[in-house]
């Protein structure tokens, strides 16, 4: 279902002086009008503090005719040079297919084939087993084939005869199944055999979209009988398909596809696809994949030399439709605008961006009337694409997530729970709970991205004296990690104000532009499980999974790590011992109690949902203060993490498995005057707005942040009474 006004942009990040484009869908008659906005608070809860969502129109405000752009997903090759190609003699078509669902509508293996008129051919998996189309003639083997088994499938068209014959061998046969077997006919002549038309692998060109018929499931060494043999084993770090045949039809891959995938030579003897990239020829092909919508530009921005950082948005109306969309404002080059520096987890908000949780029933909806928050839910909204959260239609988990697409869990007042304690909001929306908890203190702050740091490098962030996470900085590359390692160990003071952070390694690659990947392989907390076999990412080469089976588990860089997950409830922590010490106490002055941060917006408290804790063992530094212990989680609706436990009630440190469901809040001090300091708490800055932001959590937070930002503020608000 297409959105009435929707838009995405080209780029999530800026400079002054750098063009940001912005491409929109609005199937209003009249014009739309464009705003520039800057973000500060996106919690459209009535029982907090309002939005505040700043209008800029006198930097940039104007109105631009309607058109409606649509979304395709469906991922295939198209082979551009086949268009060219002198009419076929004859024709011998071969492929190996791991079809995973044979038993729906039919899905092109091969085709070319002018939608218009039908002329050309279609090699298809049908319900019925493998056809040949040739015009209007059709020929099918009649055997149904088995799901996620590899078969042999060729077809062939004599023009001269008319004679079609189509065929079906599975690589390893079952017992008592017969799903193997060839059909011939003859057809009326001519053939319609030729068609002046691209080539297509895993689908079949339309008149009213690019593409249909998209296949579901792998293709390995697709080719035509002295025309063209395609090897999926090359240029697997690419978004190319190279022909090893006479003519030289390379092709390219349209919605990615997921490249290193086991093949139908698969032995198990290689694991890593760059060693025996032979094992790992197979493309797998997905009617529901997205990269880039490729909607047309309908204006660009240029940012203003006097905008200052900060996380801006493009703000959207057409009669009653609205809509938003955030991008992130960096300072000049080499020339930082403020002391602080918050990183916003561009990579976590990617890898969730229009998760599918399919809650969206009536009860959410009102929710979300009421609060008047955004409208949109990806639960309605299929033609946008995926969350590498979500599992393709065909049961594979969704390894690939694009920015060059409408994405709906980005705008500022997204409601991602219906949450009766709190506003239910995560990612993006959440970490408005902190820009807008910084505005409301007078702390000046620049901004930069994931994307930024994965870029730049620990050189983006030396020129501050602190570093902000959001709530949850989940996703991260090798250059991000490497980046804030050295940035701390060379005096950066890094406050992570989230949990479940560093957890998953994924990669990004200038090759396929705008998209994200990552493997869910090994373990740990999941929504699907990578394939035996298929732990290393196309993009880089790496192996995927969690950066703890990298040897880089979190606790190396923030001093605790992933050790429970619950519900989207929050409970308060408790001061620890050391906690009292006088080296401390700057952390704690004007904390009331040694039980704090028992309310919030976020699950109603301050140490919830997703929880980390210290551990030496996991290379937590071994001057790690713990100050505070978050208590009183329920056991019924929390889990150790998977990676903790080695059987039924046996855990990797020797603890207890309810020791185990805890958050911790560290401090740690770091070489040259640099430190840490860590929450462990997807919840904890859900806090931060609590009694218009006069509360234990603020206090605690602006102590922490006055004193390594070397700010120098005074706490804004009378002490209570």
């Amino acid at each position: 279902m297409t959105a009435p006004l929707i838009g995405y942009s080209d780029r999530i990040s800026a400079r002054a002086g750098e063009k940001i484009a912005f491409r929109i869908s609005s199937v209003g008659p009249e014009p739309y009008r464009a705003t520039l906005v800057r973000i500060v608070r996106g919690d459209p809860n009535p029982s907090g503090p309002a939005p505040k969502i700043e209008n800029l129109h006198a930097v940039f405000d104007d109105v631009f005719p309607s058109r409606e752009q649509r979304a395709w997903p469906g991922s295939y090759g198209i082979v551009g040079g086949a268009c060219s190609l002198d009419p076929l003699p004859s024709l011998s078509l071969e492929a190996l297919i791991w079809p995973t669902l044979p038993a729906d509508q039919p899905q092109a293996v091969m085709s070319r084939r002018d939608p218009a008129t039908g002329a050309g051919f279609s090699l298809l998996l049908t319900a019925d087993g493998i056809a040949l189309e040739v015009g209007d003639a059709r020929v099918v083997v009649g055997k149904p084939l088995r799901s996620r088994a590899w078969y042999r499938v060729w077809a062939s068209a004599d023009p001269t005869t008319g004679v079609l014959r189509v065929g079906q061998q599975p690589l390893k046969r079952a017992h008592a199944v017969d799903d193997e077997g060839e059909a011939t006919m003859a057809a009326r002549l001519p053939l319609a055999l030729d068609a002046a038309r691209p080539l297509l692998i895993a689908a079949e060109q339309a008149t009213d979209r690019p593409a249909r018929r998209c296949f579901n499931g792998k293709i390995e060494a697709p080719s035509i009988a002295g025309v063209a043999a395609w090897d999926f084993s090359r240029r697997i770090d690419t978004l190319e398909i190279e022909d090893a045949g006479p003519n030289g039809l390379h092709g390219r891959l349209v919605n990615l596809p997921a490249r290193a995938m086991k093949g139908a030579n698969w032995t198990g003897a290689e694991r890593d696809w760059k060693h025996a990239p032979h094992h790992y020829a197979a493309i797998h092909f997905h009617d529901d994949d997205l990269h880039d919508c490729g909607w047309q530009d309908d204006f660009v921005f240029t940012i203003p030399d006097d905008l200052g950082s900060g996380v801006y948005g493009m703000a959207l109306s057409c009669g009653p439709h609205r809509d938003l969309i955030p991008f992130f404002v960096l300072p000049r080059r080499g020339r930082p605008q403020a002391k602080v520096c918050y990183l916003a987890a561009t990579f976590t908000y990617q890898a969730y961006g229009n998760h599918q949780r399919h809650l969206f029933d009536a009860a959410f909806r009102k929710r979300v009337a009421d609060c008047k928050a955004f409208p949109h839910n990806p639960d309605d909204h299929d033609d946008y694409g995926l969350s590498t959260y979500n599992l393709h239609r065909d049961g594979s988990g969704n390894a690939y997530a694009s920015l060059l697409r409408p994405l709906l869990t980005w705008r500022p007042d997204y409601l991602y729970f219906n949450d009766d304690i709190g506003s239910g909001l995560r990612h993006l929306p959440a970490d408005t709970h902190l820009t807008g908890w910084l505005d409301r203190m007078g702390i000046a702050f620049d901004v930069v991205t994931d994307h930024d740091l994965d870029c730049e490098g620990a050189a983006l962030l030396a020129p501050y004296k602190v570093v902000l996470t959001g709530s949850h900085p989940e996703y991260h590359t090798e250059h991000t990690l490497d980046a804030l390692q050295r940035y701390a160990e060379t005096g950066g003071r890094l406050m992570y104000l989230g949990g479940n952070g560093f957890y998953w390694r994924v990669a990004v690659s200038d090759k396929m532009p705008g998209a994200l990947e990552v493997r869910r392989g090994e373990g740990g907390i999941r929504s699907w499980a990578a394939e035996p076999g298929e732990y290393y990412h196309a993009l880089d080469g790496a192996y995927g999974g969690l950066w703890r089976r990298s040897d880089r588990p979190p606790n190396l860089l923030c001093g605790v790590g992933f050790s429970s997950q619950g519900t989207f409830t929050g409970e308060a922590y408790r001061r620890a011992p050391a906690s009292h010490d006088a080296r401390y106490a700057w952390i704690f002055e004007g904390v009331q109690g040694d039980l704090f941060g028992q309310r919030g917006f976020s699950g109603g408290g301050a140490a919830g949902f997703e929880i980390d804790r210290c551990d030496r063992g996991l290379g937590s530094p071994p001057n790690t203060v713990v100050l505070a212990s978050s208590e009183g989680h329920d056991p019924r609706n929390y889990v150790v993490v998977h990676e903790e436990r080695l059987a039924f009630a046996t855990t990797l440190s020797g603890e207890a498995l309810d020791q185990l469901v805890r958050a911790d809040m560290v401090y740690v001090e770091k070489p040259n005057g640099g430190a840490i300091f860590s929450v462990g708490s997807i919840t904890y800055c859900g806090c931060l707005p609590v009694d218009d932001f006069d509360n234990d959590i603020s206090r605690l937070t602006f102590n922490v942040l006055d004193r390594l930002g070397e700010l120098g503020l005074t706490w804004p608000f009378r002490p209570k009474a």
